[in-house]
């Protein structure tokens, strides 16, 4: 008999045996999604990863009950990649697959109620009460129905005494039934009946039949200009789309095509189309001739990726780094192989699919979390089947089933979005598109105007090709950046709000003159929080250790992590005073003041409230674009890689703020979005003008920005991370011990810290200490992090101490409910 090892979306660090039932023998290949019994009645969907003929020892394997496909979903290769995450990252594979794999491809079990096969519901009337009645009633008619709407079924909200007392008289039983998640996208299409199509002069004598029914007959003329079967009977089998057929053009008689339809005319059909097809008209451009500049970084990263496989593409903002991508994907193209252009956020992606989609055209997918479960699978299957030569999506499609994977590209390489944070794998998307190449034999295009310090380091030390590009395309120039001292202009009463004078002054000219600006502040909402202005009281956050923001429009606090919402109060809680104030400012309070100070000019908002639905971002970057948005308001999401041509000026409201976080990468970080929102500017033509509102006008960071002096930058930045022992002259590891009581997570972080002290060494462990905000959803919070060495250290051994560690204290009674999470390279 044999047996296979299957994957199950768990967090538990095995694969689990099952027999493999005579049937289903021969079928069964690894990479297949299988059904399996998990625990009590549960079911799942997992991942066959081997295939063998050894007998577990302790237990008797439970059969495979479904193959859910006849070609595997994932390939080997995949399965490879899912390990190394795991051992990488410190977690289970089962915690990868249920991250890397599409919710589409995972069965959903659910409970449902059928009524017991061996009960008559009439020969026990006297049994059943009314609320049990109804319900058997409307099992005799449906069938089956969910657990879920029992409750309002019944109208009652807890219908659990009903469902138990008809199970235990045997009435209905408590089944599992699976739904299959994706579903093909179907288009109803119309075509003649074949008989008629293969002998064309019987339409003739159609014709004559439908001579007084002119509904009808307008329907047989229009159907045979689409679909000229005099020529051709065979392009009869693609028929028409009905809906563009009854709607488009001259609009026909729905009714007049059903009769035709019931009268053996017509057929209908339906036929399996992509969810995302492009026009014809999309796929005929050339890709975009380069400057002398990019056409020498070119050759140069060209040259660079045959000696060292991964190139630094270091472009300085506008300088048209995405033509040199263009022509690299095209050679992938032109040689039949697969690229994939990794980007951090979903706001870029629909100006840059819009952009690729000319270039080309039909093999071009596009994958990322906003895309619905059925999206997202058939870009997985369009990968595996080799539709998709090129994909475009953020982090999570490097978990795609890539068959001749040759290019990837990590565009704004150095951008934290990359990072994967709750829940696991917690790992880094720019790092492992790295590991996915190696895997493949791939080559690896890092690009940005201001790389991350690890890939900027690791190219001075020739690990890594590097191309410069230092000028921008065409005639634009590097944006003038003016710093605006706030103390002084406030002592000179030239601030209005939160605005200079200067920045007024500049929105308002820019905005005369046709123009566009930006306006940055790192924080959305109205205002950071509200305070009471006689005893300083201020509303936090019930679960978390947070202040609550203030958000203007629904009138309401909100924590941003845990999502509590509630009321503004009018009176103090702790005074009773009714002098309530707002302090400090996001982006929907400059949203609002700039309408007032400046009111002839439209605003716009670009930020996490304002983007939760599907189409949010494309819907404001295109009203953007298109010119009906005057000032973009935003976050971090307008500093990333977007293209306009028509900004001139950029406002950073609040530059200090991002300089004083407890993170020995705050300076990194503030260069990188200041230097990265600047270059939004003057992207086409004149040159543009960037606003730095500070109150530290001598800050040397911002000196550098103001030169785009990233090598200065780095030569400190880079002594500081020696000196102290941080990456990338190390790798670290932080570990976040949590309870819901404050003085068991003290006790179990310093029980763990002291067990690491005496396995690693007391120079490798920083903590435990309390984070910034130490609790989050009602648990509290400590940290320890772990230092380990690059050079001259087992790392899979200090991985699997660190490990043991956590596992022996969680044996202790007393830390059981104490939880640990990993995560390893933090950001």
């Amino acid at each position: 008999m044999k047996f296979a090892e299957v994957l199950l979306p768990v967090p538990i660090p095995k694969s689990f045996c099952y027999a493999i039932p005579p049937q289903l023998d021969l079928e069964l290949v690894v990479g297949h999604r299988v059904l399996v019994e998990f625990g009590n009645r549960k079911m799942y969907t997992g991942i066959v990863s081997e295939i063998h003929q050894k007998v577990p020892e302790k237990y008797d394997p439970k059969p495979i009950l479904e193959v859910l496909e006849v070609e595997p979903s994932v390939l080997p290769s995949q399965i490879k990649l899912w390990q190394w995450v795991a051992d990488y990252y410190m977690c289970s594979i089962g915690e990868v697959l249920n991250v890397a794999l599409p919710s589409g491809l995972k069965l959903s079990s659910q409970s449902f109620l059928q009524i017991h096969p061996h009960f008559i519901v009439e020969e026990n009337l006297e049994r059943l009460n009314d609320r049990e009645f109804t319900l058997m009633s409307y099992l005799e008619k449906e069938q089956t129905i969910p657990y879920t709407q029992v409750g309002e079924i019944l109208e009652i909200k807890s219908p659990y005494k009903t469902i138990k007392n008809l199970i235990e008289m045997e009435a209905i039983l408590l089944i599992e039934k699976i739904k299959e998640k994706y579903k093909p996208k179907m288009e109803k299409r119309l075509r003649l009946v074949q008989y008629y199509a293969e002998q064309p002069h019987l339409v003739d004598k159609l014709f004559e039949h439908l001579a007084k029914k002119t509904k009808q007959e307008d329907a047989l003329l229009k159907y045979l200009s689409l679909v000229p079967i005099h020529d051709d009977h065979l392009l009869n089998y693609h028929g028409v789309n009905k809906r563009e057929f009854l709607h488009v053009g001259r609009p026909l008689s729905p009714s007049s095509v059903g009769t035709m339809t019931k009268n053996g005319i017509f057929e209908e059909f339906e036929r399996q189309v992509p969810r995302f097809e492009l026009s014809a008209a999309d796929k005929v451009q050339p890709t975009p001739v380069l400057s002398p500049a990019q056409q020498e970084c070119l050759e140069k990263t060209i040259h660079g990726l045959n000696e060292k496989n991964v190139c630094l593409l270091h472009g300085v903002t506008g300088s048209g780094k995405t033509e040199i991508y263009l022509q690299l994907i095209k050679s992938v193209i032109d040689n039949g192989e697969q690229a994939l252009f990794l980007i951090p956020e979903i706001a870029l992606t629909s100006q840059l699919v819009r952009r690729l989609k000319v270039y080309f055209g039909d093999v071009l997918g596009i994958y990322h979390s906003k895309f619905s479960d059925n999206e997202r699978v058939e870009t997985w299957k369009g990968v595996q089947e080799d539709q998709f030569q090129v994909i475009v999506g953020t982090r999570s499609s490097i978990f795609l089933p890539f068959t001749d994977l040759s290019l990837i590209i990590v565009d704004e390489e150095h951008d934290s979005s990359y990072k994967a944070h709750d829940p696991a794998p917690r790992y880094q998307g720019r790092d492992l598109a790295l590991v996915l190449a190696h895997m493949h034999h791939a080559k690896v295009v890092l690009g940005s105007a201001t790389p991350s310090l690890e890939s900027y380091y690791l190219a001075a030390k020739k690990k890594y090709a590097y191309a410069g590009l230092h000028e921008r395309f065409g005639d634009a120039q590097l944006p003038e950046i003016k710093i605006i001292d706030i103390k002084e202009k406030r002592k000179q009463k030239k601030m209005m709000d939160d605005f200079s004078d200067d920045l007024l002054h500049e929105l308002n000219n820019n905005t005369e003159q046709g123009y566009q600006s930006i306006l940055f502040q790192n924080r959305r909402g109205y205002s950071p929080y509200v305070t009471c202005d006689v005893c300083n009281w201020v509303p936090s956050c019930p679960s978390c250790n947070v202040k609550l923001t203030y958000h203007i429009y629904r009138n309401e606090l909100r924590c941003h992590y845990c999502g509590h919402k509630e009321h503004v109060p009018h009176t103090c809680v702790s005074c009773g005073s009714t002098n309530m104030k707002t302090v400090g400012l996001g982006t929907q309070k400059i949203e609002e003041g700039l309408k007032t100070h400046l009111t002839d000019i439209r605003v716009g908002r670009l930020d996490l409230d304002t983007t939760r639905r599907k189409h949010s971002y494309e819907q404001i970057l295109t009203d953007f674009e298109e010119g009906h948005i005057d000032v973009l308001v935003g976050t971090q999401m307008v500093t990333k890689g977007l293209d306009f041509g028509n900004v001139r000026l950029v406002g950073i409201i609040d530059a200090d703020s991002m300089l004083y976080y407890p993170d020995f990468r705050a300076h990194e970080r503030a260069f990188q979005l200041l230097t990265q929102v600047s270059g939004r500017a003057g992207r086409r033509g004149e040159t543009g003008t960037v606003i730095l509102q500070t109150h530290q006008p001598k800050e040397t960071l911002f000196a550098k920005v103001a030169r785009n002096d990233y090598r200065n930058f780095f030569r400190k930045e880079i002594k500081d991370r020696e000196q102290y022992h941080y990456p990338p002259y190390t790798r670290l590891i932080k570990l976040t011990v949590r309870s819901e009581k404050q003085d068991l997570t003290n006790q179990a972080s310093e029980k763990l810290a002291r067990l690491l002290v005496n396995w690693l060494g007391q120079k490798r462990i920083l903590g435990p200490q309390e984070p910034g905000i130490n609790k989050i959803r009602n648990y509290f919070l400590s940290e320890i992090l772990i230092k380990l060495e690059r050079e001259g250290i087992d790392l899979k051994k200090a991985k699997g101490l660190i490990q043991k560690a956590i596992l022996q204290q969680k044996e202790e009674k007393a830390f059981s409910r104490v939880w640990v999470s990993i995560d390893v390279d933090p950001q």
